[in-house]
């Protein structure tokens, strides 16, 4: 970890190790390494490798409207605070693979506060960005999805945002108008912008709790009094200092928001 420091600047020692040490030892095996030397000297002298390595190494597990009853929760409790705004920005951090930045781009359209939202969508991983970009997705997820986009109050024919290319689905180009890519990495880089709603779900259970703490400060800075901080289903900011400045929503989604700065 040391060497990915000092050579290419990623600081990966607050991640969790358990699970970081399982994902290098799965990909010394698929990648064929005789040794953890051999692996070690390519990952440092070959930066393609070190790209392979970030792709594999990033946890880019996700789907849309994941969690229904959270994307419900959005439509029916945050969106009509957020349309209040003249401008929406919106940051989704650890973006993965984009899934839940369109769902949001589709439930923004749906309440008619797309034209006026921006959606920053950021990842460590360049590669995943890139499939954001793209706005493609596996045929075979649309049934799960379009059973997804239902249950958490959607009322249209999911088909209608995307149209099949053979065995994948491009998403509607207009959906992907308004969202905004970069790469960011919550270890060491800072705050670059004020928003409405922040959404990092199902990313800090792969950090230690420092590292967790450093990244909820960032959201904290970077969330305008009265805005939201939504997590995934396992996590919780309880243990931090900037919980004193949140209220949960009442239905107890990991969806908080910001009453007031707190002191730290």
């Amino acid at each position: 970890m040391d060497d990915l420091v000092e050579i290419y600047g990623y600081d990966f020692t607050s991640y969790s190790q358990a699970s970081l040490k399982r994902r290098i030892n799965r990909l010394i095996k698929i990648d064929k390494f005789p040794s953890v030397a051999e692996f070690r000297y390519n990952l440092r002298e070959n930066k393609d490798y070190f790209n392979r390595f970030i792709e594999q190494i990033t946890v880019n597990v996700t789907e849309m409207f994941r969690d229904v009853s959270f994307y419900k929760t959005l439509r029916e409790q945050v969106l009509p605070v957020l349309a209040t705004r003249p401008l929406i920005r919106i940051w989704h951090a650890g973006c993965s693979t984009g899934e839940e930045v369109y769902s949001m781009a589709i439930l923004l359209k749906e309440a008619g506060l797309l034209h006026k939202s921006l959606l920053y969508a950021t990842d460590i991983n360049p590669a995943v960005l890139m499939k954001v970009r793209e706005g493609l997705y596996s045929l075979n997820l649309m049934k799960q999805y379009s059973e997804n986009y239902i249950l958490s109050g959607g009322k249209r024919d999911f088909s209608s945002y995307y149209t099949a290319q053979y065995s994948v689905a491009k998403l509607d180009s207009e959906l992907g108008k308004k969202i905004i890519l970069s790469t960011h990495n919550l270890v060491s880089d800072s705050s670059f912008n004020e928003f409405q709603l922040i959404l990092c779900r199902n990313v800090m259970i792969y950090f230690d709790k420092p590292l967790q703490d450093r990244a909820l400060k960032l959201f904290d800075q970077s969330l305008e009094t009265l805005g939201f901080m939504a997590l995934g289903s396992k996590e919780s900011f309880k243990f931090s200092e900037i919980s004193k400045g949140y209220k949960q929503l009442e239905n107890k989604e990991k969806i908080w928001r910001k009453m007031k700065s707190t002191d730290y």
